[in-house]
């Protein structure tokens, strides 16, 4: 008797527990984007935060031409600071989504924002920023988007029926 029920208990949902894992590692790359902005915007806020963004073929860093008045400054420091800040926002948007999935809660709501929300984030990033050649090419770059697209592939193996209530 003890070995039928063992049999009938549901197995791992693996495609779930991967994209889950997915998007908390997403979160946690991003958040850090949000922690290296805070850093340099109080110790370098000129050249340490352009300097932590630029750096791809078509914009080099020693090529850059840094602002030197303090308007400009104070202008660039600030934008660059919120630029990392939403990204870290991203970041935990990305975490929550991955413990809604670990904990089955509302799935298919989680899929839709990951796919919509995080998607749209790291997909503009990726084709505005990234190859045309202004911020380096290189893992930490291309690993959201990697994480992203591994999460919306593998998600729909594991999600329940969809359900319209589900979504409010």
């Amino acid at each position: 008797m003890e070995n039928s029920n063992f049999e009938n208990q549901k197995k791992p949902n693996y495609a779930i527990k991967i994209g889950a894992l997915a998007y908390v590692i997403w979160g946690i790359l991003h958040i850090y984007v949000g922690y290296i902005g805070i850093s340099q915007y109080f110790t370098d806020p000129n050249r340490g935060l352009w300097s932590a963004l630029i750096g791809g073929d078509k914009m080099p860093i020693d090529k850059f031409q840094f602002a030197s008045d303090p308007m400009t400054l104070k202008v660039t420091a600030n934008f660059i600071l919120n630029f990392c800040l939403d990204v870290a926002g991203y970041g935990m948007l990305g975490i929550l989504l991955g413990v809604m999935l670990w904990k089955n809660t509302k799935p298919w709501l989680a899929y839709l924002v990951g796919l919509c929300i995080i998607g749209l984030a790291d997909l503009s990033f990726l084709f505005l920023q990234v190859t045309p050649g202004h911020i380096k090419g290189d893992l930490g770059t291309y690993g959201g988007p990697i994480l992203w697209f591994i999460a919306i592939i593998i998600l729909p193996f594991g999600l329940p029926k969809f359900k319209l209530k589900e979504l409010f």
